[in-house]
């Protein structure tokens, strides 16, 4: 591994353009357009690689490494202050669709969509969610109808990450409406630049919009685009949104770099005591409180990859560390805003620093962790259900 380490080591450092060191990226992955030129010349070498997917096959725009191999790489990025920022600009491709076409997809389907994902060419989104089945997912009421060699769709989608910059959705719909509702659902996959598609960008209180209403009229899918089998697209969605589970289990890299740790801006907005020490007694144990969940849950990451012998399984315990996840990261956002205290609450202006300015907003998007993926209520009942061995409480279907 070390000779892997020092290869990598290597590649970076003769192909990273260093404009790039420290990027900041927005939520979906946008940049600074005077970068652009970089940027994309740092994702062609990235795409060459295989390293936008590393652990996917070679045939599919991958590398064939192994999760362990695939870690390297990002420490060694780390190091550097570079990123792999095709996962992001992917948009759900890389975390999402391509592991779920990997173990659900025909060859056709695979050759046809796998390489543009890894690449980071084509952006992917999803349409799950609707107005009246959100956390019931399975109440949806898109649908599906069969006309010959396609599938017409209607139907309205509702928060749908990145629908206006995607070329293509992955969308679950209703195909049978005679049988109980989870059995008449499919998956089908559809380019989004047609005319019987449409987005709305929806506003958030942090003040972006990676979200979108999404309406269907007459839109079309192929038949060779339905994965998995006629009317079991709620076996592929639950396996589907498995992996996005486990892709939330860390944060999301927002750019290369180092930053500064959060006892270190503790100390630097609330000041030290005679020994060096945070100054504010209470908030000193929160904070150790919140350093101890955060390293617990490192290291159960740590823990779950070693176990699984360097091939991550995707499983039920990615409810457990996902809930986990969102707790570290919104108490992480909860104490930045309290030791930042007045300037930890700005929105615009000359008398807030950049750091200040994102903060707000990081604290504001971050209470969406524990809706989107999968309520956090939702990941409760999942442990209960399939690790405890609890009793069905919630309504079947």
């Amino acid at each position: 591994m070390e000779q892997f380490r020092e290869e990598v080591s290597g590649w970076l450092r003769d192909n990273f353009p260093t404009s790039l060191k420290g990027m900041k990226f927005g939520f979906e992955g946008e940049a600074e357009a005077a970068l652009a030129d970089d940027l994309d010349t740092w994702r062609a070498r990235l795409a060459e690689q295989g390293w936008g997917a590393p652990t996917w096959p070679i045939e599919y725009g991958g590398a064939g490494l192994s999760h362990p191999q695939a870690k390297v790489i990002t420490q060694e990025m780390h190091q550097i202050g570079a990123f792999n920022h095709i996962p992001m600009i992917a948009g759900m491709g890389v975390t999402m669709v391509g592991p779920t076409l990997l173990e659900y997809g025909t060859d056709d389907q695979k050759d046809r969509h796998l390489p543009g994902i890894a690449s980071g060419e084509l952006r992917w989104c999803l349409g799950l969610s609707e107005p009246n089945a959100g956390s019931d997912l399975a109440s949806l009421s898109t649908r599906a109808e069969d006309e010959g060699d396609a599938y017409i769709l209607n139907g309205q989608k509702v928060w749908t990450s990145g629908a206006d910059i995607s070329q293509w959705c992955g969308a679950l719909v209703r195909t049978d409406s005679s049988v109980a509702k989870r059995d008449g659902i499919s998956f089908v996959m559809l380019p989004m630049d047609q005319a019987g598609v449409e987005t709305r960008p929806i506003q958030l209180i942090a003040g972006a919009s990676p979200f979108c209403e999404t309406y269907f009229n007459d839109a079309r899918a192929e038949k060779a685009d339905l994965l998995g089998d006629l009317n079991d697209g709620w076996s592929v969605v639950k396996r589907l949104l498995q992996h996005e589970r486990q892709s939330q289990t860390t944060a999301r890299s927002s750019g290369g770099g180092k930053k500064a740790g959060l006892q270190d801006l503790a100390k630097e907005y609330v000041g030290v005591d005679s020994t060096g020490r945070l100054a504010d007694t209470d908030l000193r144990t929160r904070l150790a409180d919140h350093l101890m969940d955060a390293q617990a849950h490192a290291l159960t990451i740590g823990r779950i990859t070693a176990e699984a012998r360097g091939k991550v399984e995707v499983s039920a315990a990615a409810s457990i560390l996902k809930n986990s996840a969102t707790k570290v990261a919104q108490t992480k956002a909860e104490l930045t805003l309290e030791f930042m205290g007045s300037q930890g609450l700005g929105w615009e202006g000359t008398d807030f620093t950049e750091g200040e300015l994102g903060n707000v907003r990081d604290w504001l998007s971050g209470k969406a962790i524990s809706i989107y993926g999968g309520s956090f209520e939702v990941q409760n009942n999942i442990i209960s259900k399939n690790i405890l061995g609890l009793p069905e409480t919630t309504q079947k279907g």
